[in-house]
């Protein structure tokens, strides 16, 4: 595939609106992780509160999540995504003022981010849902892998950046940058509009719908499958990334918080490196090579907690990031392929439904392990399973060899 190939859905001028807000949402956003974490441990200092307060966003986006899904069937999906951002941006900049005044405090930190994980609920379903409807299908893997190289690439400094301000001016102003861009957002969402026959609806109850969107779900075990897989990854990785790792970083002098930082965007930069090769490789399998090239991220977990040495994780980070970006875009392009137009945003709310579940679980459960067990074991019996689980799905002929519809 030629680079004006991998780039043609940009031709499209509402899919350029979306992509451009995509990428401004996100330049902010890509900060947010590092900035959150640190933001918590300087004002307690504990591992609990900062698993307290990614389980609470966790938790309220899978309580709404569903609904999410079947608002994304039913009403236009721009209309959805604009509303989440100006809600995204009011939050995130009360959060940043806090933070910035030094009035923050676990509790209102933990309110207005489960306010940002109910508001992600809606938005999730109906980003997947939309790409659809701006771009024909053979354009679609090309059209994500866009978006993920940009997205990609601002994580690559992102968390740099936000490891920086930390340890200079503190982690409020990446809030603020953030809350901006979702404002910018709602703006550049304003030319994409659908007409009413490229809107969805259902006169039905949303019960029924909810059932329609189950049954779509289970009737492939291909999704199902692959979704228990990553209930049980999300919830080692965000325990043990997004809990253990900064908690590492705190501790150890050889990793600190800006060596986290670059470490985070080591892991960004092996997503723009598995971006560009999804431009350019269209895999005749692509939950084989999917799962294969998430199985990458293993190692860099077995070395946080066996020799934390900030060069080899950056190393380690990239190789990761490369493979989790390659079943990123494998999985996405599966799904917009395979599930029907007016049902995709509930077959994607049942798959972040599963694929989350496990994380407040994950964040609570590494947290509380966080203060009680040694680092190094609970690392090393992490990667080692999530190692195991990743390429154990593999065994089912549905997902091994399910095949591109565009091949």
């Amino acid at each position: 595939m030629t680079l004006a190939h991998s780039l043609a859905p940009l031709r499209h001028r509402r899919f350029a609106w979306y992509f451009a807000a995509r990428t401004v949402s996100h330049a902010g956003s890509a900060m947010v992780t590092v900035a959150l974490a640190f933001a918590v441990l300087h004002i307690t200092g504990s591992t609990v509160a900062l698993g307290e307060v990614i389980a609470a966003r966790v938790a309220a986006t899978l309580v709404f999540l569903l609904v999410g899904g079947v608002t994304g069937d039913r009403l236009p999906r721009v209309v959805v995504i604009q509303t989440c951002h100006v809600i995204s941006a009011l939050t995130q900049g009360l959060a940043a003022y806090l933070v910035i005044s030094g009035r923050a405090t676990v509790p209102t930190i933990l309110a207005l981010e489960a306010i940002n994980g109910a508001v992600t609920a809606f938005t999730m379903p109906a980003l997947i849902g939309m790409v659809p409807q701006l771009v024909t299908t053979p354009e679609l893997q090309s059209a994500n892998a866009v978006l993920a190289l940009s997205k990609s690439t601002l994580d690559v400094v992102g968390p740099a950046v936000a490891g920086i301000l930390v340890a200079s001016v503190g982690p409020g102003w990446a809030l603020a940058a953030d809350a901006m861009t979702y404002a910018l957002a709602v703006i550049f969402l304003v030319p994409v509009r659908l007409s009413r026959s490229e809107s969805v609806g259902s006169n039905r109850s949303m019960v029924a719908d909810l059932r329609e969107g189950w049954a779509e779900f289970t009737e492939r075990s291909w999704v199902w499958v692959v979704v228990l897989v990553f209930m049980v990854l999300n919830g080692i990785h965000l325990g043990a990334m997004g809990v253990i790792g900064p908690t590492v970083a705190t501790q150890r002098s050889e990793l600190g918080s800006d060596g986290w930082g670059y470490v985070m965007s080591a892991i960004a930069l092996g997503v723009v490196l598995g971006t560009l090769v999804m431009m350019r490789y269209r895999p005749r399998f692509p939950l084989r090579a999917g799962l294969l090239g998430v199985s990458l991220l293993a190692p860099t977990i077995l070395v946080l907690g066996v020799s934390p040495q900030t060069w080899l994780l950056v190393v380690l980070g990239v190789v990761a990031g490369l493979g989790v970006q390659i079943f990123e875009v494998s999985w996405t392009t599966s799904l917009q392929e395979n599930i029907p137009q007016d049902r995709l945003s509930r077959v994607a709310s049942y798959d972040s439904f599963g694929s989350f579940v496990a994380m407040p679980i994950g964040t609570l459960l590494y947290g509380y392990l966080g203060a009680h067990v040694q680092t190094r074991p609970l690392l090393a019996i992490s990667a080692g399973i999530f190692a195991l689980v990743s390429l154990a799905a593999l065994m089912l002929p549905s997902v091994r060899s399910l095949t591109r519809t565009t091949a």
